[in-house]
């Protein structure tokens, strides 16, 4: 299992309050992708404890069967709801405030990449239907909607552009995260609403290939977006998954576009074996030279530690409230439907 982090940063009683008074969203995290496997959904108790009160799980990827997702959705979903009194499944935005009012954490779904949808267009409102708040159209490799950040530079297909549009009208959250930088110039000229980038860190600190320019950033701000920041060492750089590490590429996107635009989405991975297998067997997915053997990550128990960092660099409340989750509400109220 993803090992429990012990804080470095000694959390004061002003951040403390703070996160007491916050919504806090983590709209990224990695179960393992195995339907019969719930083994380590009790980890999550470790997100709750953190101060966590709204997060996503991942249900697939464009490299899983798009019926593994079905599988995923359907054992989430029952695992959630045979255990009420600890947790909630988030279907609309009042659902954030139920949560958050009985101190439960709040559980949404996302699927990273347009080959989950199996080239049917119906498939988006069956998995909004089922809790999935968004969807990335493209992970790394170029598919039948859209291109990858790590193939050829490939914008939109004819029937990705048929989804971006049927993704606004069920109200799913269009997510720019792994796909190409012309795919994600494609998407902000024709969205009519917020879209994010789930799971990304600013290239301008670190040129991972699954990076975004500065560009790409300003753009989804101009929608009324936001980039929420990436917790993996290797995409933030040097394999250095450190609070204050995870710090600078806030401070950076935040000097860039503003803290309205800004969240998190943290990526964990709960599972770290099935990671290493699925980078070290899809080398043409994953370029192998750009992980370490050894994967550092921003774990649930650094959100404090985030929180008191931006407090000591002068942050206001108000700002570390819009980063730790006000964001990602103000777009979905604006998205959902």
């Amino acid at each position: 299992m993803g090992k429990v982090s012990t804080p470095n940063i000694e959390i004061g009683k002003p951040t403390l309050d703070l996160m007491k008074q916050s919504l806090v969203w983590d709209d990224h995290l990695c179960m393992p992708l195995r339907p019969d496997d719930t083994s380590f959904l009790v980890e999550l108790k470790r997100v709750k404890a953190s101060g966590v009160d709204i997060i996503s799980l991942n249900i697939g990827f464009d490299l899983v069967p798009w019926e593994n997702g079905i599988k995923m959705l359907s054992t989430f979903r029952h695992w959630v709801k045979a255990r009420p009194k600890d947790y909630i499944l988030i279907e609309t935005v009042d659902d954030v405030k139920l949560a958050r009012e009985a101190n439960k954490l709040g559980i949404m779904f996302d699927l990273e990449g347009g080959c989950g949808i199996d080239d049917h267009l119906p498939m988006i409102e069956l998995y909004y239907d089922l809790g999935v708040r968004w969807m990335l159209f493209a992970y790394n490799l170029n598919n039948s909607l859209a291109g990858g950040c790590q193939d050829n530079n490939m914008g939109f297909t004819d029937f990705g552009r048929d989804v971006i549009c049927e993704m606004e009208r069920v109200g799913m959250g269009i997510c720019c995260s792994h796909i190409s930088h012309q795919a994600v110039m494609e998407v902000l000229d024709v969205v009519t609403k917020p879209v994010i980038f789930s799971h990304s860190n600013p290239k301008a600190i670190c040129g991972h290939y699954r990076s975004i320019e500065d560009e790409a950033m300003i753009g989804c701000a101009k929608t009324g977006g936001l980039v929420a920041i990436n917790g993996i060492g290797d995409l933030m750089g040097n394999n250095d998954a450190s609070t204050e590490h995870f710090l600078r590429h806030i401070d950076y996107s935040v000097g860039l576009i503003g803290a309205d635009h800004v969240g998190l989405g943290t990526d964990y991975v709960f599972d770290e074996a099935e990671l290493m297998n699925f980078i070290k067997n899809n080398p043409k997915r994953f370029d192998p030279e750009c992980y370490s053997d050894k994967f550092n990550m921003v774990a649930p128990e650094q959100i404090p530690e985030i929180a008191e960092g931006l407090l000591k660099m002068n942050y206001k409340e108000e700002e570390v409230k819009k980063i730790l989750g006000e964001n990602h509400l103000r777009v979905a109220k604006e998205v959902w439907k």
